[in-house]
């Protein structure tokens, strides 16, 4: 497997003006060493607890937590109709004893606090811990699990992930291996976003013959304590966690209009309406979304007036909103009644 471009002493210049053009992921080593945050993750596995347990506001977040034979692999139910793993409420610091306790288990059970917003539960962490190639209204989410296996998935935005203590292994595959990595349900997934069925530590090449054609596209780095990587907006990503205690502090961020950040309800509603149809007339409707949607052809409203009140050309808010009225207007008439 390739491994993913490695940079180093990376500053906001060569982040701006040579990584974000580049549209490819990129190992940034050492970003962060300097972080107290990191240094206590150096030290030992006690002392980064200590130094975490220091933020702790007494509030409780989300555990998932899965059984010893699932070997931490966050996944669904072998029938895909629930979740390996359930949740529980839990304070950082009890958390944080947790995984001391559970060090030296062969076989523990799986823990994982994933995308805690680190405004609201520790917000002193910021004033110590500042990342240096984005604005502080860029705000992170911190991760904490023992050893685990996040699946394949893409996130619509942005994304610098920061390791502080433990190592990540980050297996990355550009978008246009969708069709190679056996996605699981759109509606319902573990984390938000639509996953990948292939186990990257075990994969099942009977069952999915073609993930062998995404590997030959992957690519593969193991970060350490100080450790940064940028993943572009849609590109896909497994994150395996290695040690008894992993902690990653990671910055999602969109430049685009919010109207725009949730593109996967597109998908999801015209997956719903498009997939009944005869082959001759999807392939039809699929020259629409080009020419519409996609714009395959240049501008689809070049010859009309650039002020015409319709979901073609520039939309402001208060447009955007009213079309959007408009579409749950319509569906609404279709629930129950056989026409979806």
């Amino acid at each position: 497997m390739q491994q993913i471009e490695e940079r180093q002493s990376v500053d906001r210049a060569a982040f701006e003006n040579e990584i974000l053009p580049a549209k490819q992921p990129a190992v940034l080593r050492g970003l962060l060493r300097e972080w107290p945050a990191v240094e206590a993750g150096r030290r030992s596995l006690q002392s980064v607890v200590d130094y975490f347990k220091r933020f702790d506001t007494g509030s409780t977040v989300s555990a998932a937590v899965s059984p010893p034979e699932t070997k931490g692999r966050f996944f669904y139910s072998d029938d895909f109709q629930g979740f390996n793993f359930a949740s529980r409420s839990v304070s950082i610091s009890t958390a944080l004893d947790t995984f001391v306790e559970l060090a030296d288990d062969p076989q523990p059970p799986g823990i994982a606090l994933q995308a805690m917003h680190v405004p609201d539960i520790m917000p002193s962490f910021l004033g110590e811990n500042a990342m240096p190639l984005l604005n502080t209204d860029i705000t992170p989410r911190v991760w904490m699990s023992n050893r685990s296996m996040i699946a394949t998935h893409f996130d619509n935005n942005h994304n610098i992930a920061g390791v502080v203590s433990g190592r990540r292994r980050f297996t990355v595959f550009p978008p246009e291996q969708l069709n190679n990595l056996y996605l699981g349900p759109l509606l319902r997934t573990p984390g938000g976003t639509p996953i990948s069925t292939v186990d990257l530590r075990e994969p099942d090449y009977t069952r999915f013959p073609r993930f062998r054609e995404a590997l030959e596209s992957a690519q593969q780095a193991v970060l350490e304590p100080g450790d940064a990587v940028y993943i572009p907006i849609l590109w896909w990503h497994g994150v395996e966690s290695l040690e008894p205690l992993n902690i990653l502090v990671n910055y999602w961020w969109n430049d685009t209009n919010p109207a725009h950040h949730k593109p996967i309800l597109a998908l999801i509603h015209s997956v719903a309406l498009m997939s009944g149809l005869p082959a001759d007339q999807r392939e039809v409707w699929r020259k629409f979304f080009d020419y519409f949607a996609f714009q395959a052809e240049g501008d689809p409203a070049a010859h009309l007036p650039s002020d015409l009140p319709d979901v073609l050309g520039e939309l402001s808010s208060a447009d955007r909103d009213r079309v959007l009225a408009f579409v749950a207007e319509r569906l609404k008439t279709l629930v129950g009644q056989g026409e979806g």
